[in-house]
């Protein structure tokens, strides 16, 4: 394919103007660009090193973007930015929906699809562009921002991707938010030219020297770009940073003790999904009750299970209350399924998600979830405190019938289920893979492999469909089927306990493969972030996994999975493996209030879901209206999935 690197620029002039792609012209007679080869041969492991020093031969100062493409004659390319772009985002699919998110398509498409996307640095998890294309696999690194070295300001870089006129990714000193910068799904702002502060300014005869590492090698499918940010990882990574004095033990006590404290309604056995408090030191609460997702069993079970890990009477007391009063109230005897939320103690399928979703029933991301949950609960009740809730596999057992018999030909399970029947209203999507989880767990415990035959084959179909490209979709319910992070996390756990269940090679192969996805979302270096308060604190991203393309922050869902990441590294001594892990249990360790107030709200253990590390969800406002990089609320899920990282097998290790 031949890639070629090429320098064009646009010039600064101070106007406000639409910035087109195209725009971008030669350098010549604006800077003279020099490349100089370091080594390398373009695989994974060895790239080639490319020295670029532009000098500005304008004749005076110049300021504007410097970009470097790498481009080639496409056929089929798949562009993989992470955090931002898989594949094309699902460009093929429909996109006028309510929640947008960037897609690409070819041949000028409009509003949220583009031929063409420019992102400043810190959009990306991993400062690399990729494409994959007919067996080919070439791209970029280089670093998301410089300056910030002896004095020098920080400036960001940027990367870009194109279909037009073939195929592209590059560089960019300086940055542009183009087409559009994605705040959210909901807020779109148009390019309207470049600013002065996103560009790169140059002296006459000024020189700068960038190092780009280029990609250029053979691939029979997608799975080997999980080889580049392997090494892209070991060129950038930096660790989390640490508190002294607060390990993995301290952070569950803290997280979990607030939660116990603070979000535990006592009068309806269940837990609030926010909780804020006030300056006179009352709180408000909303509820936000849920099965699972959100809320609900998502929340109790890692409670229950730092209740018995720190021997908390009153953690593990609140948790069991809520299992059971799911056990015995939420089942719908139509479906066989049951609900999906309760609303003053009654339940029904109309959660908060309920009105973004295109077909009304049961969510199999909420059922399948909230069927592993439960008999989670019931393996760690009964392997350490030897208590058997034989009442609590009763009530799985027809769950997973129903299940298994709605899926389709290719053995995909629902996105929906019918309320009246529990027949499969809807396909296509990731949530599915929970069912699939929940059905290993239950083989791996009860030692019953009535369905293994048939996970065998649903395996398979969610790893060509989804996994093995890179481009899963579908899990959460107020995203319209955006690529994220999180139906990964079902895949994760459904083969760690399908290889523990049959000893088979390639469910190993396959979990490596999940987590490498779930890797691309997890940032490897600590983002410059510009907003209070994690710009006043030290906060660190490396650790963190974006939550979807689509909702463009850090939220603590991925650290769901530590010990399917420990697991793997026991079977296989992958060294790279440990390192994300231990970046994940560090991240979260640092990730909450360590003091009363120190996000600037809340008591010690509060922490909500949201973390802008970038310029994306900057829509909390302080009182005074300037933008908030996180969210001043306890959100119980979202401490709970940091303790269900942080209470497992390594506890005593």
């Amino acid at each position: 394919m031949n890639p070629k690197l090429r320098c064009l620029v646009k010039n600064y002039d101070g106007k406000i103007k639409r910035s087109d792609y195209e725009d971008y012209k030669t350098a010549d007679g604006i800077l003279n660009v020099k490349e100089v080869c370091t080594g390398g041969d373009g695989t994974p492991s060895s790239p080639y090193g490319i020295d670029v020093t532009v000098t500005n031969i304008s004749g005076g100062e110049w300021r504007g973007v410097i970009k470097f493409e790498l481009s080639h004659e496409s056929v089929n390319p798949r562009i993989y930015m992470p955090g931002f772009m898989y594949g094309t985002n699902r460009g093929e699919s429909p996109i006028d929906v309510p929640r947008k998110y960037p897609r690409i398509r070819m041949g000028q498409p409009s509003l949220p699809a583009s031929d063409y996307w420019m992102v400043r640095g810190d959009r990306l998890s991993a400062p690399a562009a990729l494409i994959f294309d007919s067996g080919h696999i070439y791209g970029v690194d280089a670093k998301p921002y410089y300056g910030q070295e002896n004095g020098a300001p920080l400036g960001f870089a940027g990367y870009c991707c194109s279909v037009i006129d073939g195929a592209a990714v590059g560089y960019t000193l300086g940055y542009e938010n183009s087409p559009w910068l994605f705040v959210q799904s909901t807020t779109i702002i148009e390019n309207d030219g470049l600013k002065y502060e996103n560009c790169i300014c140059m002296a006459e005869n000024g020189s700068f020297t960038v190092h780009m590492n280029i990609y250029d090698f053979e691939s029979q499918d997608e799975t080997a770009i999980h080889d580049v940010f392997r090494n892209v990882y070991t060129i950038y990574h930096e660790p989390p940073r640490k508190i002294e004095g607060f390990d993995y033990k301290t952070a569950v006590q803290d997280i979990a003790g607030a939660i116990s404290e603070y979000a535990w309604l006592e009068d309806e056995d269940c837990y609030s999904g926010f909780v804020w408090e006030h300056e006179d030191g009352t709180f408000t609460y909303n509820k936000l009750g849920s099965l699972s997702w959100t809320n609900g069993l998502s929340v109790a079970v890692p409670m229950l299970l730092a209740g018995i890990r720190t021997s908390n009477v009153t953690m593990k007391g609140q948790a069991l209350r809520f299992i059971e009063k799911v056990v015995s109230e939420c089942m719908n005897a139509k479906s066989g399924l049951p609900f999906d939320a309760v609303n003053d103690g009654v339940w029904s399928i109309h959660g908060w998600w309920f009105n973004n979703m295109h077909t009304g029933g049961h969510s199999a991301y909420l059922a399948g979830q909230a069927v592993y949950y439960i008999l989670k609960a019931y393996y760690y009740e009964q392997k350490i405190n030897g208590v058997s809730h034989d009442n609590w596999l009763d009530f799985v057992k027809p769950i997973l019938k129903v299940f298994d018999r709605n899926k389709n030909s290719a053995g995909e399970y629902p996105f929906v289920f019918s309320a009246k029947d529990g027949s499969g209203l809807e396909y296509d999507s990731m949530s599915g893979a929970w069912c699939l989880a929940a059905a290993a767990y239950y083989s791996y415990i009860t030692g019953d492999k009535t369905y293994l035959d048939s996970l065998k084959t649903s395996e398979m179909h969610y790893y060509n469909k989804y996994v093995k490209i890179s481009e899963c979709y579908g899990a959460p319910l107020d995203t319209d089927k955006a690529v994220d992070s999180e139906g990964i996390l079902a895949y994760i756990r459904a083969v760690r306990y399908m290889h523990e269940v049959t000893g088979d090679e390639i469910y190993l192969e396959h979990l490596k493969t999940g987590l490498d996805y779930e890797f691309t979302f997890k940032f490897i270096y600590n983002s410059p972030v510009k907003v209070p308060p994690l710009s006043d604190i030290g906060w660190s991203s490396c650790g963190g996994s974006v939550t979807s393309t689509a909702n463009p922050h850090i939220h603590p869902m991925s650290s769901t999975v530590v010990d399917e990441m420990l697991y793997y590294y026991r079977q296989t001594g992958d060294r790279y493996v440990l390192e994300r892990m231990e970046d994940t249990v560090g991240w979260g360790c640092q990730t909450y209030n360590t003091y009363d107030g120190e996000y600037g709200y809340g008591r010690r253990g509060w922490m909500s879901e949201r973390f802008c590390y970038s310029e994306g969800l900057l829509v909390e406002k302080y009182p005074d209206g300037s933008p908030a990089s996180t969210w001043f609320a306890l959100m119980p899920w979202a401490g709970a999935s940091i303790v269900e990282g942080l209470v497992f097998d390594y506890w005593e290790d």
